[in-house]
């Protein structure tokens, strides 16, 4: 069997430990504490797609690390990001460049990676520009996520207080990025999460605000020209959400079978299966047993689901019934403070997708 580890992202109010190394025991659908990593408030982290690499957002910037055979941390160094402490981070599929994504700022940070993994200096950076409509937060640039198309030519940043993605082409010799397009979404929804299918020809995009998913097809139709159409909105929440309730993360099942959406206010996982087409059919939407789902992820093989509980300081653990359409708590739950996000890592063998 496939061996995994688990890199849980944490604030860090209390403590110095903004990363926790899980080893994943894929029988029983549960955590064994293995390691953590001292890196302050780490909102989010990513492994390059070489596998090889962890980049952890920190008050300072950003920090690399090497992944060991074993799944643990080699630190290899920080960069600032010139900036607000980032929200997101993403790599090229290439691993030479690194996106940072500014929440509190409206800023994109572009930096170079070194062949080592470690981060070198910044090759661009945009603040975002506008005025949305004057609400809570929704008057000024958020950009919530940064992530590049799987034809590795086109960077999305999902821009919460203009509802609306920014669609930038990159130079990949000098790292610059040019605005091409740009995907508009309904008033007041905040897109939040980006992830495209396994063939890259799908967009999914989660709105913070009304709580629903856009799905997009993706093609260029020459270069510098990319189309992008929207064929499906689907609801992350129950008819009967409270008006509180918000969408958070967004993640794809290892297999590229599943969609996982979380909702805070409701304090629900809403579980998608993934059409040929890459349509979405809502298959559950249920309680965690925790408050404020940031992130909720399958675990390989799908018979297992976890969810990050920032407010409540905890991971809960849950069997899943794709045929019954339910989820069954599985343990008790485990304490950790503020977690943000939950990557899932195969130690033996390499994993060769992309993700």
């Amino acid at each position: 069997m496939n061996k995994y580890v688990a890199y849980v992202s944490c604030y860090t109010q209390d403590n110095q430990y903004g990363i926790s190394i899980y080893d994943v025991d894929l029988k029983k659908g549960r955590f064994v504490e293995k390691d953590r990593v001292k890196v302050s408030n780490s909102s989010y982290v990513t492994i390059s797609h070489n596998q090889q690499f962890l980049y952890s957002i920190t008050d300072s910037g950003v920090e690399s690390y090497k992944v060991k055979d074993d799944g643990l941390l080699k630190s290899l160094n920080m960069q600032s990001i010139n900036g607000m402490r980032g929200c997101y981070l993403s790599t090229s599929y290439d691993d030479k460049f690194l996106f940072v994504a500014g929440y509190h700022d409206g800023k994109i940070t572009v930096l170079k990676l070194n062949k080592d993994g470690s981060v070198g200096a910044i090759s661009d950076e945009i603040y975002l520009k506008g005025m949305g409509s004057i609400a809570e937060r929704n008057f000024h640039p958020h950009v919530g996520c940064v992530k590049m198309t799987r034809d590795d030519k086109y960077l999305l940043a999902a821009d919460m207080g203009m509802d609306h993605v920014n669609v930038y082409s990159l130079d990949h010799k000098t790292g610059k990025l040019k605005l091409a397009d740009i995907i508009r979404s309904e008033q007041e929804s905040s897109p939040r999460h980006i992830k495209f299918s396994k063939d890259g020809k799908i967009l999914y995009i989660v709105h913070e605000l009304k709580c629903y998913i856009d799905v997009y097809t993706y093609k260029e139709r020459e270069p510098g020209d990319p189309a992008f159409e929207k064929i499906q909105t689907i609801s992350t929440a129950n008819d009967y959400r409270t008006s509180s309730t918000a969408a958070s993360a967004l993640n794809i099942s290892e297999d590229f079978k599943y969609v996982t959406s979380s909702n805070a206010g409701d304090n629900s996982v809403s579980l998608f299966k993934i059409h040929s087409d890459g349509t979405l059919e809502k298959i559950l939407c249920l309680p965690i047993s925790g408050d404020y789902p940031k992130d909720a992820a399958l675990f390989p093989g799908n018979k297992f689901l976890v969810s990050c509980n920032n407010e409540s300081d905890t991971l809960t653990f849950f069997n899943v019934d794709m045929e019954n359409k339910t989820i069954i708590m599985n343990g008790p739950e485990m304490k950790i403070e503020k977690p943000n996000c939950v990557i899932f890592h195969k130690i033996t063998p390499s994993n060769p997708d992309k993700k």
